[in-house]
């Protein structure tokens, strides 16, 4: 791909944007991001939702009529690739922002965008993604958790697993079985469940590194109104892909970026030092900026939905597996200070190639979609 050459407007957003990066990221976030307990890293990046949003800087390639800031997704990626040069947090808003504005925006209707869309921008309202079960990951249109057609909405019943921040969440993008009777991928529906209700039971899976973000959650005929399904009963399956979709596209491949260059400059600083090594750091940098590209190009295949999938697959592998690759050589070479630092990103970044679509199945989709082969 061609580097494009900046224009003005794109010089000056770069420029503001690099420069608030550096006047507002909280230092203690920069220097002990690695080892914050989790309530205090929940409570610095909540704020930051809100710090972006009043800076302008939330929803940066969301329609303005929306509440977005009306520019695109080459300014999104900017403003991560600048972020991750200033260590920036990951808010705890970006499942609301990412996944589920895109797909209001999409398949909501007028009342819903008005009633959602506001809180999300705004860092007001958390939200989380209801979709992988204990009996289905990989194979989504084999959810089993259902939704019972009652008075004035639905009954909501079962389980959901891999619940990234529910327990801090206020809402849930949720995927459930509606028609048992209907054929596979039209038997399902998205509803945007309340998550501050009862019947709702969430319990913390603890990871390898020690967080707990990720959480299994129960529902025992939850409410959800009529006014909370998306689309149409029937059409989960559509709006499932419009998220998938996001959830591999640009901006959330871009959001990522954030943390693995902030992590590979750190590598740097912490061996540049040493000729020994200098190999093997060069060949990582370039792997990242590859990245980078890799994402610059996603964003340009946008108004194309098949070369779009076939470049977020490619695009997934290659940022969750080099992530995996850069913290594994944090631990080799880790110096004392930074010892915590670097085992909680490697056990942290194990999950990275399998959530939002594992490394074996985004192969098959390149296989199949890209290099030709049969199924």
């Amino acid at each position: 791909m061609t580097q494009q050459v900046p224009t003005e407007h794109s010089a000056q957003f770069a420029e503001s944007a690099g420069q608030w990066l550096q006047d507002n990221v909280p230092q203690r976030w920069r220097e002990h991001r690695g080892t914050l307990a989790e309530e205090e890293s929940i409570d610095i990046r909540r704020e930051w939702d809100r710090q972006l949003y009043k800076a302008g800087y939330s929803g940066l390639s969301l329609p303005s009529e929306f509440g977005g800031q009306g520019l695109g997704l080459a300014e999104e990626v900017a403003f991560s690739e600048l972020a991750a040069r200033a260590q920036a947090p990951d808010g705890l808003a970006r499942i609301g922002r990412i996944l589920t504005a895109p797909t209001l925006i999409a398949h909501g209707t007028e009342a819903q965008r008005a009633r959602f869309l506001p809180p999300i921008l705004q860092g007001l309202e958390t939200w989380c993604q209801g979709f992988s079960e204990p009996g289905a990951g990989s194979d989504l249109a084999g959810i089993s958790c259902r939704a019972e057609k009652v008075d004035g909405g639905y009954a909501v019943t079962g389980r959901k697993i891999w619940t990234s921040f529910a327990a801090y969440s206020d809402r849930c993008l949720m995927l459930a079985r509606t028609d048992p009777e209907a054929r596979r991928h039209k038997n399902l529906s998205m509803f945007l469940l309340d998550m501050k209700q009862p019947g709702i039971d969430i319990t913390p899976i603890r990871q390898i590194s020690g967080g707990t973000h990720f959480a299994e959650v129960h529902f025992d005929r939850v409410f959800v109104a009529d006014d909370e399904l998306i689309a149409g009963e029937g059409d989960g399956w559509k709006v499932a892909m419009t998220t998938l979709m996001n959830e591999r596209g640009g901006v959330e491949a871009a959001s990522r970026y954030v943390e693995m260059r902030a992590d590979m400059d750190l590598l740097q600083h912490m061996c540049g030092d040493n000729p020994r090594r200098a190999d093997l750091l060069e060949d990582l940098d370039r792997r990242t900026d590859l990245v980078r590209w890799q994402i610059s190009k996603a964003v340009t295949l946008e108004g194309d939905e098949a070369a779009f999938v076939r470049a977020t697959s490619i695009l997934k592998v290659l940022w969750s597996e080099l992530w995996q690759t850069i913290t594994e050589t944090g631990v080799r070479y880790a110096t004392p200070e930074l010892r915590d630092h670097w085992r909680f990103q490697y056990l942290e970044s194990r999950s990275c190639s399998i959530y939002s679509g594992t490394s074996e199945i985004q192969r098959n989709i390149i296989s199949e979609r890209v290099l030709g082969l049969p199924r």
